[in-house]
C-alpha cells in the first residue's frame, strides 16, 4: 500500500507526494520504485481549474496514478490532460490509468519511450516493477506548446537539464515553475554527465522566466506543502553543477561529502540536506569523472 500524501502548495496545484519515510518499501528486493523514487521522495502535481486537470508526470506505480485520479475526480475533476516531464520510469509508470486522456510529451520524450517500450514493459531496462502497458504520448511538440487548462494558461517547454528530454509546465500569470526534475533538493542528479555545460546554459534559460515559486518533483515534503521553492533553487542547482565541473580538471576535486559540496546553498536556506542524497552525490562524482 502506497503512503501518497496530498500536498496544497498553491491555489489550484495539487501535490501528490509519497517517500522519505524511514522503514517504508514499495517492494521487497531491488527494484527502481524504492531505489530512485521513494527513497528519495517523490511528487506528480495536478494543476486544477474548472472541472479540469492538467497531470504533470503519473508517478511510481498504477496504484498511485489511481490515487492521484480518484483524488482529482473527488474534487469535481472530469477531463485530464496528462503531460510527462520526461521518459524516466518513475514519471511514467502510472499512465495506463489515464489512458482515455491525451498524453502529451516532447518529440524526444516520446521517442524515447517508443525506442524502449519492450523493455519497460518487460521490466528488463531498470530492473523491476514492468510498467505493463506502457502508454506512449499521443500528442507530441517540439519546443514550446501553449495550453488553456479550465481556463488557465499553461506553457509546457522543452529543456535539456537532468535528461536531454526535459518538459517544465510554466503558469505564467502566477509566475510559478512545476520543474521535474530538472531540479531536486538537494542536488540535481546527473544522468547525462557530458552535458554540464548545456545544463548551466538551460538553467539561466529558466531562470529568465523570473519564477516566484518551484516545485520540484523530488524535494522536501514540508517545503512543498509551504508553497514551494523560491527562485534560489535554480542558484542551488548551479553551484552544484559547478563544482561537478571542477572534478573534472582539478586532481582531488569533489572528494567532499555532500554537505561540504553545497555548504553556500545550505547555510543560506536554499535547500535542505537530506542523507539518502550523499549516494546521489557519490554517484555524480563517478559518473563524472569517467567523462573526459
Amino acid at each position: 500500500m502506497h503512503r501518497m500524501r496530498v500536498l496544497y502548495p498553491a491555489d489550484g496545484i495539487v501535490a501528490f507526494y509519497d517517500g522519505r519515510v524511514e522503514g517504508y518499501r514499495f517492494a521487497e528486493g531491488a527494484n527502481w520504485v524504492d531505489g530512485g523514487a521513494l527513497q528519495l521522495g517523490i511528487a506528480s502535481y495536478a494543476v486544477v481549474s474548472g472541472g479540469e486537470a492538467l497531470v504533470y508526470d503519473t508517478h511510481v506505480s498504477v496504484e498511485h496514478a489511481r490515487s492521484i485520479r480518484e483524488t482529482l475526480e473527488g474534487m469535481g475533476v472530469t477531463a485530464f490532460t496528462v503531460v510527462l516531464s520526461h521518459w524516466h520510469l518513475d514519471h511514467v509508470a502510472g499512465t495506463a490509468v489515464f489512458a482515455d486522456a491525451e498524453v502529451v510529451a516532447n518529440e524526444r520524450t516520446a521517442g524515447l519511450l517508443r525506442r524502449h517500450q519492450a523493455e519497460i514493459e518487460a521490466g528488463t531496462l531498470e530492473g523491476p516493477p514492468a510498467i505493463d502497458p506502457l502508454v506512449l504520448p499521443d500528442r507530441v511538440f517540439s519546443g514550446g506548446l501553449e495550453m488553456e487548462i479550465g481556463g488557465r494558461r499553461v506553457e509546457v517547454m522543452a529543456f535539456d537539464i537532468h535528461s536531454d528530454d526535459a518538459t517544465v509546465v510554466w503558469l505564467p500569470e502566477e509566475r510559478t515553475l512545476l520543474c521535474g526534475d530538472t531540479m531536486e533538493d538537494p542536488i540535481t542528479y546527473v544522468t547525462e554527465p557530458e552535458g554540464l555545460e548545456r545544463h548551466l546554459a538551460e538553467l539561466d534559460r529558466l531562470a529568465r522566466l523570473e519564477p516566484a515559486r518551484i516545485l520540484p518533483n523530488h524535494g522536501d515534503a514540508e517545503v512543498i506543502a509551504g508553497g514551494g521553492y523560491g527562485p534560489e533553487l535554480i542558484d542551488a542547482t548551479r553551484e552544484y553543477i559547478e563544482v561537478l565541473r571542477r572534478v573534472r580538471g582539478e586532481p582531488g576535486a569533489g572528494e567532499s561529502r555532500l554537505r561540504e559540496a553545497i555548504a553556500g546553498p545550505l547555510e543560506a536556506g536554499w535547500v535542505r540536506y537530506f542523507a539518502p542524497y550523499e549516494d546521489v552525490h557519490r554517484a555524480n562524482l563517478k559518473r563524472v569523472r569517467g567523462v573526459s
